[in-house]
């Protein structure tokens, strides 16, 4: 998956939706109006929220670390760094000094939005024009695209699964597709009104969506149907 490959249209989602399982729901924070991107280190969930990055710890739901670095959309973990969209780059971030390392323009020139680490590779979601790029994490270069029939917000990656989020008329859905032909394979809808601006799997059990503007993140639960 080191070459470029042609842009693939997603087919049209054959999967009958499922209401998506709420577990919990955290936040809103003190001083946040909305949450642009979630990420899961192994421990805490990493909220972006405009100015700060805040880390939560899921049991408690008690925020454990701010860090002040421009955050307006998604939100990605490595195993060691933090990566983070603020507006035309993607910035490299040490969670412990919390110094930005490294940055590399994001593909969307600010039309951006999710953002995942999987297989090497940083993965981002372009809202408004409906794609998701796999790109070079030291680069920013584009090494291909899978393109979507809804808008796309939060993407990750569990087992092998590639799952993103959208937010359109105030409908919201987790959609789990084929990353090479993009066909929708499994939908999970949101209630009404409630969106998803980004998304992360702990790995295991749940899904973390950030909620746009509500200013909470959603912990929901991953249909086990879809597990290998």
């Amino acid at each position: 998956m080191t070459s470029k490959t042609s842009s693939k249209k997603e087919d049209s989602p054959q999967a009958t939706p499922r209401a998506a399982e709420i577990v919990r729901e955290y936040g809103p924070f003190a001083g946040v109006d909305k949450v642009a991107g979630v990420t899961h280190d192994g421990q805490r969930v990493w909220a972006a929220t405009g100015a700060r990055l805040i880390a939560f710890d899921p049991q408690s739901g008690e925020p454990t670390r701010t860090l002040d670095r421009a955050s307006d959309a998604g939100t990605a973990f490595d195993g060691k760094y933090l990566y983070q969209i603020a507006e035309t780059r993607i910035d490299k971030i040490d969670p412990v000094t919390g110094d930005v390392v490294a940055s590399i323009p994001a593909p969307g020139h600010g039309g951006d939005s999710g953002l995942t680490w999987a297989e090497g590779s940083l993965w981002v979601g372009q809202y408004r024009d409906r794609k998701i790029h796999q790109i070079d994490p030291a680069t920013g270069a584009v090494l291909r695209t899978i393109e979507s029939n809804r808008f796309v917000t939060g993407v990750t990656w569990v087992d092998g699964e590639l799952w993103h989020g959208t937010w359109e008329n105030d409908e919201s859905e987790l959609r789990r597709i084929n990353p090479e032909s993009g066909a929708v394979l499994e939908r999970l809808e949101m209630p009404r009104g409630t969106s998803i601006s980004g998304l992360e799997s702990d790995g295991a059990d749940l899904f973390y969506c950030g909620s746009g503007e509500s200013g909470k993140v959603s912990a929901v639960r991953r249909p086990k149907a879809a597990r290998h």
